[in-house]
């Protein structure tokens, strides 16, 4: 029996197909900080959100 992909993957192929990122953004690395992936802000490694925009990874996943 063939089984369907996942609901996730569906809609992530329609996301896709339609230009829109569907990865998982994370922090980038720049100068051994922490830089926004958003806005380009640089920041300490311990830092859970970004000071200048408010984007944060988990924020991202919720969108």
């Amino acid at each position: 029996m063939v089984s369907a992909p996942p609901d996730d993957e569906l809609f992530d192929e329609f996301l896709s197909e339609r230009g829109y990122e569907t990865d998982d953004v994370e922090w980038e690395e720049s100068y051994n900080k922490k830089q926004c992936p958003d806005c380009g802000a640089l920041h300490e490694t311990a830092r859970s959100e970004c000071s200048v925009c408010g984007w944060s990874p988990v924020a991202s996943l919720s969108q």
